[in-house]
Order: structure tokens, then sequence, then C-alpha cells
């Protein structure tokens, strides 16, 4: 696949991942960076996104069923292929302490908060992030009802 097939999929699937995430044209528009009318015309199909915004649908939306189903993978390793040729996994597993504090721990899930960015985020049995937020009390509340519902 290259940059001008890709790009034509995500300018047919743009309103799909839009709708599939809940946001109104102007939420997405001001989301990906875009002027409103702009993306009504990729919506519409008159006008192709350029690979910065389709790079950014990817990144911002990588966890897109639609996407996902569309290139049979995460859309991000579509993108590093296309543009690098290749895709980089990097392994993060030994500098991941140093910036993430474990806040609490329950049926193999963690609640973590970032030291730098005062972000946070709640992993899976595998030690893989399945949540994020800017915000404690959503972290707390989504790492509860995953720890729950394990016992339910």
């Amino acid at each position: 696949m290259d940059k001008q097939t890709f790009t034509t999929i995500i300018q047919t699937k743009f309103k799909m991942v839009r709708i599939e995430a809940g946001y109104t044209q102007d939420t997405m528009a001001n989301t990906v960076g875009l002027s409103k009318k702009t993306l009504v015309q990729i919506e519409k199909e008159r006008v192709l996104p350029n690979w910065t915004t389709c790079v950014s649908i990817c990144a911002l939306f990588r966890d897109s069923d639609v996407l996902n189903t569309t290139f049979g993978c995460d859309p991000l390793e579509v993108i590093q292929i296309i543009s690098r040729h290749h895709c980089a996994y990097p392994n993060h597993d030994n500098t991941s302490d140093i910036y993430w504090v474990t806040l609490d721990s329950k049926s193999g899930h963690i609640l973590q908060s970032n030291k730098k960015s005062d972000l946070y985020r709640v992993l899976n049995e595998e030690r893989q992030p399945i949540f994020g937020t800017a915000k404690k009390r959503e972290a707390e509340t989504y790492f509860l009802r995953k720890t729950q519902s394990l016992f339910v």
C-alpha cells in the first residue's frame, strides 16, 4: 500500500471514525486541527486529507474499530511501514517504571500516575495499558470498574 491509497482509504472512513467516536464535526475538526469546512469537504469526499491529517486520525483514533477492521491491524503500524518502510516495536519495559508510579494494584490490574506528564493509566494483567486519561478520578473509576467486574 502506498500513501495515495492509504489517504484515499482514510478519506472514505473519516466520517465513520468521527461517528464511532461520538464526535460532532466541530469537535472532530478541533481535535484533528482542521477547519470545519475542510472536514466537511473530506467527509463528502470532495477533498483528500493530507498525509499529516491521516497520521493524526490514525494516532488519535488508533483504538477505532473502523480503522482496525479496515487495515486489519493497528493503523499506526500501517503508517510506519508506509513512511519508514518498517515498523518499530519499542520495548519500554525498562524505562516505563522510571516515569510511572503505581497508585493501586488489584486482581492483576494496576493504576498508575506519570511523574512528568500528570497522566493516569490502567494496565491489564499482561501489564499492557488499557486506559489512559488526564483525570485522576476517571482513572480511579475505570480501575474500580475493571477490578470489581472480575468478582461479579
